[in-house]
Parts: C-alpha cells; structure tokens; sequence
C-alpha cells in the first residue's frame, strides 16, 4: 500500500480572524512552479477575477503583480471583508477559468500572506511588489513590465 502523504496545514495565524480593514501582501505560487504568466492571456483571464473577488469580498487591489510562476498581490480590506473567503473564493474561481481556457492546474495549495502593521508603509510594499519584475531581470524599470496593475493607482506614476 503506498504511503499517504500528510498534508500541511495551511500557514495562518492562529489567533487572527483576517477581517476588516487591514492591507495583505499575498503571494500565490503556480503548481509546480510552472511558468505560466509569461505572456498575456493567462493574465487577461485571471484580472476581471481578481477584481470581481474584490468586490464581492470587500477589497480593494491596490497592487497586482503577475510574474512568470507566481501572483502578488497588494488588497485593502473594507469593514466587512474575510481574507480567507476571498483568497477561497479568488483561487476556485481563477482556476477555474484557467482550466477552462488550458487544460491544466493553477495554483499549489494554499497561499503566502503578510499582514501589514501600522508602522509599513503601503507605498514601500507596492514598490517592493511593482519592482519584482525589476528585481528577476524581466525590465530595466517596473514601469515596462506589461503584468502589473492596480485597481486604484496610476503605478505608471510612481
């Protein structure tokens, strides 16, 4: 009989409940790391449900930053959002319309988020997101890089 593999329980802060008004820096990994956002499709199709999720959820997108195997993303949360429904909602919803559209998985289980304290600066974190692409050699300047967005702010002028 093979041996079952034990899975992880997801990496959540035990006594946080994620609602409300607060900024997460979410990062989501591809399923096996798989270069996926290279070009435009993909991430024509997985914008309008980063949006529709925020919406529906309570948050804003205030950075999203697709690169070749992963998603970042910058959400403002309302009075009444849940992170863990939105990411839920998000994840089952982009994987979805992927596998719909290529045939093939999207995400690795789960997600990598960090709650923003009141002493980080949401401008820093943006620019530390918007500046990835810089970072792995993809552009000379975050401004180039055609899989960045925000639902708010004209990061071409930041």
């Amino acid at each position: 009989m093979a041996d079952l593999i034990k899975r992880k329980k997801a990496p959540r802060l035990p006594d946080y409940d994620y609602c409300g008004p607060n900024i997460y820096f979410i990062t989501c990994i591809t399923y096996l790391r798989k270069p996926i956002f290279l070009n435009k499709r993909p991430v024509d199709i997985l914008t309008p449900v980063i949006n529709d999720a925020g919406v529906k959820y309570g948050f804003d997108t205030l950075i999203f930053c697709f690169m070749p195997d992963h998603l970042h993303l910058l959400l403002g949360g309302q009075e009444n959002s849940d992170l863990k429904d939105y990411m839920k909602a998000f994840k089952q919803a982009s994987a979805y319309s992927f596998k719909k559209e290529f045939c093939d998985a999207l995400w690795q289980r789960s997600y990598y988020e960090h709650v923003l304290r009141r002493e980080e600066a949401v401008e820093d974190i943006a620019r530390y997101i918007l500046n990835n692409p810089v970072r792995a050699g993809l552009v000379q300047d975050f401004r180039q890089y055609p899989y960045s967005g925000s639902s708010l702010f004209d990061i071409k002028g930041m």
